[in-house]
């Protein structure tokens, strides 16, 4: 039970990691542009380490997250500038595309079969 938790604490983990760090610096008063976007790299690590299914539980953890820590008004889902709206969809279908990418990556070579002509 606990070999299979691990993928889906880890991949929590990474995700809050990351929001606290980010949400540090918007608070600090850092002008940080499209900050969802600093996800794809850990998310992209998660899908080569611990397979697809962590890494979409991060994606989905992100953008809330993003959302409530990241975007003006802090602390609300309400995102009020449209453009940010279109970061996080961009953000969705990138790093679905991300996931995929790896997956297919790191998937084994079929075996190929040779015939030898007489």
């Amino acid at each position: 039970m606990v070999r299979s938790a691990m993928p889906v604490a880890v991949s929590l983990v990474v995700v809050c990691s990351v929001t606290a760090g980010l949400w540090y610096l918007k608070v600090s008063g850092e002008v940080l542009r499209h900050p969802i976007f600093f996800y794809l790299v850990p998310i992209a690590l998660l899908a080569m380490l611990y397979g697809s299914l962590p890494a979409l539980l991060s994606i989905s953890a992100a953008t809330p997250l993003a959302a409530y820590f990241l975007y003006d008004p802090l602390y609300s889902f309400h995102i009020a500038d449209s453009l940010e709206i279109g970061d996080v969809i961009c953000f969705l279908v990138l790093a679905l595309i991300v996931v995929k990418c790896t997956r297919e990556l790191l998937r084994p070579p079929a075996k190929v079969a040779t015939t030898l002509s007489p």
